[in-house]
């Protein structure tokens, strides 16, 4: 880090052009910047980018936002001092944490808008906001109250700070953690509704899926055979041959699910370890194709968030489809004359009550959401900066309808793990001797401990709906079940 910073203190002072060195930014790279005001120059980058709007980002985002810029910086190619990745690493070290406004990135030259503002903090300039101990103060009484120095930017600091999709990537990769929880939650929902639909086993074989042998389906298979095994209600119907799609190919479509989940995973994982900044210090390069062997600056589009966008795209149509596949299931076991004989509506006999019907028209109004959320952001494009910046990522809005996604999906695999509570205590109530699978038996008492410790009395059934959710969330949902394929391949 020391040595690019020397490169660029020497080349502030020079007449060559090094942009955002000694030039202006964007469509005014032309302009010259005199040493004297470099200091000024990125101090003005931050307050004029600081055009966040909308929601506030997290806590949790935030901080990973923070220690992915930290981490891009300490690659040493972006010409700043150690001093930036000392404050940043000083500020989660002592959770001081910036106010983050989650709208106003294209995701095309970095997240610029969302990372000035954290600018505004590490500068101590009065018009940032962070929050330290519970107070909502001034970025200048926040680092004071904290016990830490404002920054005084150099040459470059300010593109240092800004270049780079870290708001981006620190939603990707919180949202990965959250899609492997739920496409496991998925399969143990799944697990349940087979079982309480009188499920085919033969469907999820493993000499079957041998033969079309994508790993994520194997997996998916694999699981579901453990969490059934054990079952007397699985091919308890003689005349039964197989099951409809929504039961007999979730292997395929969890399996989808997983795959593409696990790519995502490896693209997100590159994004987090790489310098997105922008002009790059390659000091030990020698290229001399702008007629200068000395000049060690190369700009190039390191910042742009592509990866990480269409990651994101491509996890959201997953995920939606996760959903998709889970409302069917969920309306089998609600539907009387699909569901092996369950009473309609899962309502027990002498019960004045609607039983889980409404619950399905609530997964249905959120699948039907997914399919308007899932729609590409990547796939849109405005020019902006003057037409400099003419093709851009749109990755943070990607990352955000994701977010969005999750949580809609990860309510209806609550519904259906709901749901298939209910159905399965009735096939308990009908046969008596029959046993469940174990690790569907382990999964309905889950399900059970789940609800009878809600801290509320007489809990609406959307307030059931969102203690499972929960549930996925932390993994309570998963104790003491059979260990399953994780989406790398291990068991969890």
């Amino acid at each position: 880090m020391l040595s690019s910073y020397q490169w660029v203190q020497q080349a502030c002072d020079s007449d060559k052009p090094v942009y955002g060195v000694n030039t202006g930014f964007g469509s005014l790279a032309r302009l010259r910047i005199p040493p004297s005001q470099s200091s000024l120059l990125s101090t003005n980058l931050i307050r004029s980018h600081s055009a966040g709007v909308g929601p506030i980002a997290d806590e949790e985002t935030t901080r990973a936002m923070m220690l992915l810029r930290a981490n891009a910086l300490a690659k040493g190619v972006s010409g700043c001092r150690p001093l930036l990745v000392d404050m940043i690493l000083e500020m989660l070290n002592k959770r001081l944490v910036p106010v983050i406004p989650m709208q106003g990135s294209c995701g095309s030259s970095g997240d610029l808008a969302p990372l000035a503002h954290l600018g505004l903090v590490l500068i101590g300039d009065p018009l940032g906001e962070a929050s330290f101990k519970g107070q909502l103060l001034p970025a200048n009484q926040a680092l004071a109250a904290a016990g830490i120095t404002p920054l005084t930017l150099q040459a470059k600091d300010g593109l240092a700070i800004t270049n780079g999709a870290q708001l981006s990537t620190a939603l990707a990769a919180l949202n990965i953690i959250d899609s492997e929880n739920l496409i496991q939650a998925a399969e143990v929902a799944a697990a349940m509704s087979i079982d309480a639909l009188l499920g085919v086993s033969r469907a999820f074989h493993p000499e079957v899926h041998k033969l079309r042998p994508y790993i994520g389906a194997q997996h998916c298979a694999a699981n579901l055979c453990r969490l059934l095994e054990g079952s007397d209600f699985l091919d308890s119907v003689p005349e039964k041959v197989q099951d409809a799609y929504s039961l007999r190919c979730t292997p395929q479509v969890l399996g989808s699910v997983r795959d593409t989940s696990r790519f995502v995973r490896q693209q997100v994982s590159v994004e987090i370890n790489a310098a997105t900044d922008n002009p790059l210090i390659l000091l030990h390069v020698n290229d001399a194709s702008q007629g200068d062997i000395n000049n060690k600056a190369f700009s190039a589009g390191m910042f742009h968030g592509e990866p990480v966008g269409m990651a994101m795209d491509m996890l959201k149509i997953a995920i939606s489809e996760l959903g998709s596949l889970s409302e069917r299931r969920l309306y089998r076991l609600t539907t009387g004359n699909l569901s092996q004989l369950l009473p309609p509506g899962l309502v027990g006999k002498d019960r004045p009550v609607f039983g889980m019907i409404v619950p399905q028209t609530t997964a249905a109004a959120l699948v039907s959401e997914n399919k308007a959320l899932a729609w590409p952001a990547s796939v849109d494009s405005i020019p902006t900066c003057e037409d400099q910046e003419d093709h851009i990522a749109m990755s943070t809005v990607a990352a955000r309808r994701m977010r969005d996604v999750l949580k809609n999906s990860r309510r209806v695999v609550a519904i259906e793990l709901l749901s298939a509570a209910h159905a399965l205590q009735f096939r308990k109530e009908e046969y008596p001797n029959r046993k469940l699978g174990k690790g569907v038996q382990q999964a309905l008492s889950n399900v059970r401990a789940c609800l009878y410790e809600m801290p509320i009395d007489n809990p609406t059934i959307g307030d059931q709906i969102e203690e499972l959710a929960k549930a996925i969330q932390d993994r309570k949902i998963f104790s003491d079940l059979p260990p399953l394929f994780g989406i790398e391949g291990t068991f969890e």
